[in-house]
């Protein structure tokens, strides 16, 4: 039975997976059945880092790695009637056969004459015993027959080359039983095959994992090592060999760049040469890597491969996960030059991981160069080190702890059991990079583009004729040079805008398109990060290189034969030392990229078959440099588009096994924003040069547009910059750190292009709904051509419009034009539903010409009921939402309304990320309420306090916007008023900056934690997760079903917005009706739809959205854009500019007064919808909407679409109902179990009532443990339901913890208690923290040096306003990342500390990570920093280092003496004993921006003072 065919939009290699992992080893190599007793121990203690399906008791996965137990394996074999050689003599592989008894006959027959061909004799099988007791309908449905295959070689060997011709054998076996059978491809599968590791793992959760194999209770099942894991994945189609660990490594993670990864492997296999294997056992291996494998099993493959091909285990784990080195300057020379060298071998596997690793013999873990997975240890005084993603998994004896610590970024920590110790980071890679002479094989070989000398003159400006033609034929419009080209230069940024995207996609638009607009961005969400590229550039590198690479297992000078580039752009002079290049190392080939300019169909791609054919013969013939140039098209030939060509030269070559030997550089006149160069790169492309935007760029210097005396080459060289940034940020939206990595990672998704031109070009990407051919693609660039060329051989005197970005008459068609604002408008006002009809007929008459892909469906006939039996309007209002809108972002009254509005027809209105005012928590005199009901928690956590969550309906969780998903945003500090200021818990007049990640959200299972957090913070709301549509988002949103939100929001791409780039707005994200789709689909897949509320929202307008929408699976809508036009916006698509002409966008007090909104226009909107969804409800014959939900057999594509361009579009995918029985839900039946019946708060609650209640003190004492988490956040609920935001007097509530408190201790603890915990938290101490105290200290029978310990983990402080904590002891990365007041003392703290920080006082009693202060806009730090190191850690982007006044010595001086009396910390007592010393040894670290408020402040008192002061003289 092969895997059916793909219907519906449901993309299955777009599974993720996240998960809790972990190790335990004896050091001294002692094996016992405890270190596996121990591991069991620790997995069931991370159940809640894996997930349960649709079933609680079927789980996602869950396995252990343990050695070879042989006296285990010698008994049990005795007993089967075999006997075993001694150890390291035979092999034992663990088989998962076919439960088809037949099939399962046949892979065996097979499988036993392979283990005869290879050279071994099968000794026998053992069949595993298994309980499947407890496991779930799901998991039981597809479980395999796992047995036990033992063989012995014929002729003895050393172990090594018995592991490897084991290896050989496995995957020999694998490919070839696959092959015969493809119905066995996931059914036969081989879990382990060594002789000193073997692997239990199945579709399991953590605590069934111990009771199915009852070997792993046998006293006689011995080891020293133990690797285990637990699977969050975001499906539930259960897949019994996804379950980890792998034979190498149990990973944490997501790898964001596979596909790349991936393609380049398979150029480099057909390369390989290998001193170990011969030529025959590397066929036997190929391929190495796996079609239906996920990314860590992938990884695990080519980990294995490196190192039984002879690398040792942690040179090939620096080279698949290299720290970030190009541009840390404090790195040895050395190190740098390892990692330098060693990129050309591969390309990072780039995106979060925490990875445990063992070869049986060699233990360890490694984290990526970001950090963005937590991973805990601690060695203990008898030699056993445990590692884990969580501290307290495994309780230990507290007096025999020697050292806890943490994995920090990019650093390796290994265990030898040969040498009975742990090897830190900086001796294993002072060993491995000093092996080779990596500096002087590069010194000899490697060359600098700027070294290279230019061989011939290049030009950049054109004659006036030839550059409007060019401009023409490359489809430059003046849109093109006056909104993106010059206001990129001039800002040196991408150029911004507002309110979002209603223009068509480019497959449904009827002005001639750029290839790269039928590619849409990929981005981060919850499954993994996206990065900061400004305020963690550190970790962001364009480096590219030019050149080949041959057999990867080559370690030599010649490897280092590369021509270095510092970024991917080419100015004219750099291609022509590339182009002209004279060096024996190098050799470029020229390919003119044209096309025969004609009617003929075929002309595109019997070019493109030349060109690919061309590329070929150069690659063969020894050019490592293609050069795809279209310098040649003029009035006979057209251009082929760049990106169609590099794509398709870039497949080509992988397909014949060259790709490696050469890199291809792009010289093209239709690449000129950001996107294209993203487009190219991640298609193949090394370097681009962008000839046209350069002339372009010269015509307008010419006319002097650019002012401020820079020469041509300046402005071209600060466009470039631009770019950069620009590229930086596409990269990661993804999570991509280099560029190395993007390139060729094809992270989009095709919308638009038809199967062939995907098959051929992009082979590997996304693409479901079809589209136009290559025939389609020649007609486009046939409008260009013709227009620069006329028929009558004329000259068309100027460029078209465009009209992209703000309507214009003979531009781009957009939803929402002049008239429709006016007749909606006037609708609303006069309460006029005949009015309202015409603007909706005028909308959805727009949509059908096919703005929108919803256009190009129609209702099928249904049975019409009366309109009298259909749901009334008032029930269908209540379930609508408005958009997030924050406080900031749009004026008091604009928000007020709207809230007032919403909350009269009992519908929802959003506060947006902005916080909101507490006077708005109390109802008016007559009734109205401002409160909004769903109250967002988005990354920058404004004024999000335990009193704010409280107030709330629904908790929204922002996870990307609309308009710019993966990217974070920037309020400047001219719009922070006192007001706002106020609001959001921060300095008025210092800038405030929302990251783009969530920075308590890098994973699927942090976001169950937050959730669960949340809900322990207001148990009445409902929890929503906003997700932006993308390919996959289904997947996704399976993901949040099992991680517990109540309510899933997809969000389309075009949505409002008040400030986003706009390549953002118009590339990345995807209409709702493909993720709204998919979402349905998904969740209906995996009997997952009846737990969540599903809504939709992004340019919904007229009752036939809303129709549509619910058909296809939505049973709530938001509505924002729309709503605002009701209000009063005109569509100026000024937003981020403050001067909104209406009173809505601004903060103005002068333009507020414009504001004419009023509740009623609003309700009257919302009314209109109701009836008007009424009314097509009654003609498809359906009385209320819950049965409409899902019933997309009542919608259809048209019939015989008029234009050209739709024909080829499939709308099925949208359109497919997934089969289901009667008994799955098609909308939100059953309500979730967020697991807080039994939490540690309940009792908390019931022994601080006298405390709540009557006031009185309340102390007690309780043990806690790690699987006790957000502690005290219930009874912070508790206090500000009853005391509001002040909560009560300061130690009210005094609680005593011991143990190792879960995450998110004491999150957004109120005011009036105080925790102290003595052992050790993890992740997210004090997140949200609301005034509450908080004290950690080491255990009291702890013998270690609390200073130089790990007692908290990651992310502490996230987003707290008010409160203080001391620290005895050091924290993880990311401490008091956006902290807006509290004040805090610590020992020690990782890297980016106090990052986005906005108020509050941080102390650091010991060193710093690197990258402090990133972001930082407010509040102080004083480090202690006896040595001068902490200079060279700190971010200077926004801070100054100021000498210390006496205010700051005193304020110094209170802080470490409280935190030595609350703490005993021995590091205070040595500083306080010698103040005179210890106060000059610490530098203050002072935001710009806060220092200048404070300065104008200070200034303004004077002011006032001296006025004062000149008064009261005059009254004397």
């Amino acid at each position: 039975m092969s895997e059916p065919q793909q219907k519906g939009l449901y993309v299955p290699e777009l599974e993720k997976d996240s998960c809790g992992t972990g190790l335990i080893a004896n050091l001294n190599g002692i094996k016992s059945h405890k270190v596996i007793e121990d591991a069991l121990t620790m997995l069931t203690n991370m159940e809640h880092r894996g997930a349960c399906g649709c079933e609680p008791n079927t789980g996602d996965g869950a396995g252990i790695l343990i050695q070879t137990p042989h006296a285990f394996f010698a008994k049990k074999c005795k007993e089967q009637g075999f006997e075993l050689p001694e150890f390291g003599k035979y092999g034992v592989g663990v088989v998962f056969f076919p439960a088809d008894r037949n099939l399962r006959r046949q892979c065996r027959v097979l499988f036993d004459d392979y283990i005869d061909e290879l050279g071994f004799d099968l000794l026998g099988y053992r069949k595993i015993p298994t309980d499947h007791e407890e496991l779930g309908e799901s998991a039981v449905s597809v479980e395999p027959r796992m047995e036990q295959v033992f063989v012995a070689p014929k002729t003895p060997m050393e172990r090594k080359a018995l592991e490897r011709r084991l290896y050989v054998l496995r995957k020999f076996s694998t490919h070839t039983i696959h092959n015969t059978y493809p119905q066995s491809r996931d059914q036969f599968y081989l879990a382990s095959f060594s002789y000193k590791t073997v692997i239990y793992k199945g579709q399991l959760t953590t605590y069934q994992l111990r009771p199915y194999f009852p070997d792993l209770h046998d006293e006689l099942c011995e080891s020293a090592i133990a690797l285990i894991h637990s699977r969050f994945s975001t499906n539930t189609v259960p897949k019994w060999k996804l379950a980890q660990p792998f034979r190498y490594i149990a990973h944490n993670g997501e790898i964001n760049t596979i596909m790349g990864n991936l393609n380049w492997w398979a150029s480099k296999e057909g390369l390989l040469k290998s001193t170990l294997f011969t030529e025959e056992e590397l066929e036997k291996l190929k391929p190495i890597c796996g079609e239906s494998l996920s990314d860590s099993a992938n990884f695990d493959n080519v980990l294995e491969f490196l190192v039984l091909g002879g690398m040792s285990l942690p040179h090939a784990l620096m080279l698949m996960i290299p720290e970030a080195w190009q541009h840390d300057e404090q790195m040895e020379d050395y190190k740098r030059a390892f990692y330098e060298y060693n990129r050309t071998i591969m390309e990072p596997w780039d995106g979060p991981a925490s990875i445990c690793f063992t070869d049986g013999i060699l233990l360890g873990a490694t984290l990526d160069r970001n950090g963005l997975r937590p991973s805990r240890y601690c060695l203990t005084e008898d030699n056993v080190l445990i590692v884990a993603s969580e501290a307290g998994a495994l309780p230990v004896d507290q007096s025999k702890v020697v050292t806890k610590g943490r994995l920090q970024p990019g650093k390796i920590l290994i265990a030898d059991l040969d040498e009975h110790r742990v090897i830190g980071d900086t001796e294993l890679k002072d060993i491995i990079c000093q092996r080779l002479p990596y500096r002087e094989w590069l010194d000899q070989n490697r060359v600098s583009l700027k070294d290279l000398p230019v061989q011939q003159p290049a030009k950049v400006e054109f004659d006036q004729t030839t550059l409007l033609r060019n401009q023409q034929m490359h489809g430059f419009t003046k849109e093109d040079l006056k909104v993106v080209i010059g206001p990129m230069i001039e800002a040196g940024k991408d150029p911004l805008g507002s309110m979002g995207a209603d223009t068509p996609l480019a497959v449904l638009s009827k002005q001639s398109q750029h290839l790269a607009n039928y590619f849409k961005q990929l981005f981060a969400q919850v499954t993994n990060p996206p990065i900061d590229p400004i305020r963690e550039r550190s970790v962001m590198s364009l480096y590219a290189m030019l050149g080949g690479s041959s057999n990867i297992l080559d370690i030599n000078a010649d490897r280092a034969k590369f021509i270095h580039l510092d970024s991917p752009l080419l100015t004219n002079e750099d291609l022509s030392k590339v182009k002209y290049i004279n060096h024996p190392d190098f050799k470029s080939g020229v390919i003119d990229i044209v096309f025969k300019a004609g009617k003929q169909e075929g002309l595109l791609q019997a070019a493109i078959d030349h060109v690919c054919g061309v590329a070929e013969d150069l690659v063969r013939n020894g050019s490592n440099i293609l050069i795809l140039s279209d310098r040649n098209a003029g009035p006979y030939q057209a251009p082929i588009p760049s990106l169609l060509a590099a794509g398709a030269v870039h497949h080509h070559l992988i397909q014949k096994g060259l790709r490696s030997l050469t890199s291809i550089v792009v010289e093209a006149g239709d690449v000129r924003e950001a996107h294209h160069y993203a487009t190219l790169i991640g298609y193949g492309a090394s370097a681009i040069n962008p000839y046209m935007a350069y002339a372009s760029i010269a015509q307008l210097y010419g006319k002097g547009v650019f002012e401020d005396g820079k020469t041509l080459d300046e402005v071209i060289n600060t466009y470039n910059k631009a770019i950069g940034k620009g590229l930086l940020k596409i990269m990661s939206k993804i999570g991509i750190s280099t560029l190395q990595s993007y390139q060729g990672a094809q992270i989009f998704e095709v919308l638009g292009l038809n199967k062939e031109v995907v098959e051929k070009c992009f082979r590997g990407s996304i693409s479901r709904i079809q589209g136009i051919g290559f025939d389609g693609i020649a007609e486009e660039a046939m409008v260009r051509h013709r227009m620069a060329f006329p028929e009558n051989g004329g000259q068309n005197p100027r460029l078209e419009v465009g009209g992209v970005y703000q309507w214009k008459r003979r531009g781009e068609a957009h939803l929402f034009s002049p008239q429709a604002i006016h007749l909606l408008q006037f609708a609303t006002r006069t309460g006029d539903y005949k009015t309202y009809k015409k603007y909706a007929k005028l909308i959805d008459d727009q949509t059908e010409q096919a703005l929108t892909l919803r256009g190009l469906l129609t209702f099928r006939r249904g049975e019409k009921v009366p309109l009298k039996e259909v749901e009334p309007v008032e029930s269908i209002m209540t379930r609508f939402a408005t958009g997030a809108m924050s406080f900031g972002s749009i004026s008091h009254e604009a928000h007020a309304t709207l809230a007032v509005a919403m909350n009269r027809i009992g519908a929802k209105s959003n506060s947006g990320e902005g916080g909101e005012d507490e006077v708005r928590f109390e109802r008016k005199e007559n009734g109205d309420w401002e409160r909004s009901a769903i109250k967002q928690v988005a990354s920058g956590r404004f004024g999000v306090t335990s009193h704010y969550l409280t107030n709330a309906d629904e908790l929204q969780i922002k996870m990307a916007q609309g308009a710019k998903p993966g990217e974070g945003g920037q309020l400047p500090g001219h719009k922070v008023d006192d007001w706002i200021g106020r609001v959001r818990h921060s300095t008025p007049g210092v800038g405030l900056i929302s990251p783009p990640p969530h920075h308590d959200i890098y994973s699927i299972e942090d976001l169950a934690q937050l959730i669960f957090d949340l809900k322990n913070a207001n148990r009445k709301a409902r929890i929503n997760v906003k997700l932006v549509s993308k390919a996959g988002v289904g997947i996704i949103a399976s993901g949040v079903a099992k991680a517990h939100a109540d309510a899933i929001l997809i969000s389309g791409h075009d949505g409002g917005t008040g400030a986003s780039p706009l390549t953002s707005i118009r590339h990345a994200g995807l209409p709702w009706e493909l993720g709204l789709a998919e979402t349905h689909q998904t969740l209906v897949k995996n009997k997952l739809r009846d737990r969540v509320t599903l809504q939709t929202d992004g340019q919904m307008r007229t009752g036939r959205d809303l129709a549509i929408a619910t058909l296809l699976g939505a049973e709530e809508w938001g509505v924002a854009t729309a709503a605002l036009v009701v209000e009063g916006c005109i569509m100026m698509r000024k937003c981020h500019m403050n001067t909104c002409p209406v009173g809505i966008a601004t903060q103005d007090p002068e333009l507020r007064k414009r504001f004419t909104g009023k509740p009623e226009h609003v309700i009257n909107f919302f009314r209109f919808l109701a009836e008007d969804l009424r009314e097509i409800m009654a003609s498809l014959g359906f009385r209320t909407l819950n049965e409409m939900v899902g019933k997309v057999e009542m919608l259809k594509a048209k019939n015989k679409p008029s234009y050209w361009k739709y024909r080829g579009l499939d709308l099925s995918p949208i359109l497919y109902k997934e089969p289901a029985d009667e008994n799955v839900g098609q909308h939100k039946a059953v309500e979730q179990d967020h697991g807080i019946a039994y939490v540690l708060d309940r009792r908390l609650i019931a022994t601080a009532q006298a405390a709540i209640n009557q006031g009185n003190r309340v102390e007690a004492s309780f043990d806690i443990r790690n699987t006790d988490r957000a502690t005290g956040t219930m009874l912070s609920n508790e206090i500000s339901k009853r005391h509001g935001g002040k909560g009560l007097p300061e130690d009210s509530i005094q609680f005593h913890f011991r143990g190792s408190a879960g995450q998110s201790f004491a999150a957004f603890g109120a005011p009036g208690l105080t925790f102290r915990l003595e052992g050790e938290a993890n992740d997210y101490f004090g997140k949200g923290l609301s005034g509450a105290q908080l004290i950690a200290v080491p255990d009291r029978d702890a013998k270690f040096t609390a200073s130089d310990n790990i007692i908290i983990g990651n992310v502490a402080f996230y987003g707290a306003t008010s409160g203080e904590a001391y620290i005895n002891g050091m924290a993880g990365e990311r401490f008091a990342v956006r902290n807006s007041g509290v004040k805090t003392v610590v020992e020690g703290i990782g890297d980016h500390g106090c990052e986005y920080m906005t108020g509050g006082i941080v102390v650091v009693l010991g060193d710093t990570g690197k990258n402090f202060a990133a972001g930082m806009s407010g509040g102080i730090a004083y480090i202690y920093n006896p040595d001068g190191h902490f200079e060279q850690r700190v971010n200077r982007g926004m801070i100054d280092l100021d000498p210390m006044e006496a205010e700051d010595v005193s304020r110094l001086h209170a802080l470490i003496t409280k935190h030595h009396k609350l703490t005993g910390s021995t590091r205070a007592a040595t500083l306080l004993a010698d103040w005179e010393m210890a106060q000059q040894q610490f530098t203050k670290v002072m935001p710009r921006d806060y220092k200048r408020v404070l300065e104008a402040r200070k200034a303004a008192a004077e002011a006032a003072a001296n006025t004062t002061a000149v008064a009261d003289k005059k009254a004397v």
